[in-house]
């Protein structure tokens, strides 16, 4: 269908729903999922029973508009949803922001804490294409060599070219025959491991120097994942120390002004440095593969100020929030690829592919496939638990962790920013949000009620309605936006 089909489409489906006599119902009902572009559809029916009558059903959606309930798909990535994405970051960047600055049950004391903004990344598995901008801001040749300008396979490893921002080939194997696609699939499927023996090693460091000195303290931290262009992982993290009471660990003060910051950050150095394991076995490897950080570790303090970065290069709170809040919402979009499961069909596919991009999959998708010795359920388990996940994530490049992920108390939940939300719109008090369950017996009868949600479908009816619900949501968001300027100049004044 062409585009100006799809406009004539578009223009009849919209005049239709307008031209309806409930057309203002239809959109007050579908306001709370208008700027969602794949908005699921329930229906809802309750099933009453009683002592003395037999079980009556209601289909509560039947009277309402289209018959269903439009709720957002709530999804995190901005490919997929730039709407439901956009809650999810703002939401982040007040997670964040909190564990920084204090709010939302954080005392405003952390300001003074030692924090750092932390980023890991992985060794390298082969020579790529990059961008390497001097000191003086000018690009420089991709990979210049002077000796051992060709591989064993007989290619060149020499690139004089200045690649630009958007150049294509940024991140792809210079050769992809000497590239180890197999250590790259497992470092993705090891990375959260990773981290977490390297926070278990730097706790153990923290409270031995706590002990040395008579005090106790912790880290909390907030992270996100971001894939690089090459396809591997490496992790954003803000990390901040903190006192703590052994008769109250939910409390958060300043720590020991004898654990410095340069103390913390030599800690922060020395795990990123030994902390390293050897994964299990695989047919493909007896040996099993050694999983630790790559050399490229960047740490910076981080305090408020007004500005977003000095002379010094230190962050500041409001900055570092933003940057974390901006990555949650990313996936693999940025190695090239749509994160959409594969199939064997699929992964045929990609097999007679000859792309970096397509032997990243495949490589996963084959370190993941059960050997034909493994025929008992516990060999079939135990192999789903293990290199099974490298299969059931080869779509995220054998990555199934979390993308944002926090301590427990370094701030907030997004559970509470969404039951304060919830309660906002419900007009409650954000406090004391309701909590009375949803069939409870307010007639005073025997009555009890079953509320059974079922699935109708995802998206929007026509492209019309879709066209429709997101210029009003748009709109809504206008007028917010200039009622917050108005109401911050009527203040400044």
């Amino acid at each position: 269908m062409g585009a100006d089909a799809v406009a004539e489409q578009v223009r009849r489906d919209a005049v239709s729903r307008a031209s309806q006599p409930g057309y203002q119902w239809w959109l007050t009902h579908v306001m709370s999922a208008a700027a969602c572009s794949n908005p699921v559809r329930l229906r809802l029916t309750a099933t009453w029973h009683s002592e003395n009558r037999p079980a009556e059903i209601d289909r509560v959606t039947d009277g309402m508009p289209d018959g269903v309930v439009y709720v957002a798909c709530k999804n995190r990535r901005a490919t997929v949803c730039p709407a439901c994405a956009e809650t999810y970051r703002a939401d982040t960047y007040q997670l964040v922001k909190a564990g920084l600055v204090g709010g939302k049950g954080v005392p405003d004391t952390v300001t003074g804490h030692p924090c750092f903004f932390v980023t890991l990344t992985a060794p390298a598995f082969g020579p790529v294409h990059t961008r390497v901008v001097g000191s003086n801001g000018r690009v420089r040749p991709c990979r210049a060599r002077r000796l051992g300008t060709v591989c064993e396979h007989g290619r060149q490893v020499v690139c004089l070219q200045r690649h630009s921002e958007d150049d294509s080939r940024l991140g792809e194997a210079i050769c992809r025959d000497c590239y180890d696609y197999q250590h790259q699939a497992v470092w993705n499927l090891h990375a959260g491991e990773l981290w977490r023996r390297t926070t278990i090693g730097l706790n153990r460091k923290l409270r031995q120097a706590g002990a040395d000195r008579g005090v106790k303290v912790r880290l909390s931290y907030a992270k996100v994942a971001e894939y690089q262009r090459r396809g591997v992982v490496h992790f954003h993290a803000l990390v901040r120390l903190d006192g703590y009471d052994p008769d109250d660990r939910d409390r958060i003060f300043a720590p020991d002004l004898s654990i410095t910051p340069e103390l913390l950050r030599s800690y922060l150095e020395h795990a990123a440095t030994v902390t390293q394991f050897t994964t299990a076995p695989h047919p493909r490897n007896r040996l099993g593969w050694v999983i630790r950080w790559g050399k490229q570790v960047d740490i910076r303090s981080v305090r408020l100020a007004p500005t977003d970065c000095d002379d010094r290069g230190t962050l500041t709170t409001t900055a570092v929030a933003a940057y974390l809040a901006k990555y949650a919402t990313k996936a693999t979009e940025q190695a090239g690829h749509v994160s959409r499961r594969l199939t064997a069909a699929s992964a045929a596919f990609y097999g007679e592919q000859d792309t970096h991009q397509a032997r990243q999959l495949t490589a996963c998708w084959r370190l993941g496939q059960r050997p034909f010795y493994r025929d008992t359920k516990a060999e079939r388990e135990d192999w789903a638990e293990s290199w099974g996940k490298l299969q059931k994530w080869a779509h995220m490049l054998g990555f199934g962790g979390h993308f944002s992920t926090k301590s427990r108390r370094y701030s907030t939940t997004l559970t509470a920013l969404r039951a304060v939300r919830k309660a906002y719109q419900r007009g409650e008090p954000p406090e004391h949000p309701d909590s009375t369950p949803a069939d409870r017996d307010l007639t005073g009868d025997d009555a009890a009620v079953t509320l059974t949600w079922l699935f109708d479908g995802v998206g929007w009816l026509t492209i019309g309605d879709a066209a429709l619900a997101n210029t009003a949501a748009a709109k809504a968001r206008e007028r917010r936006q200039i009622a917050k300027e108005e109401t911050q100049a009527a203040i400044a004044k």
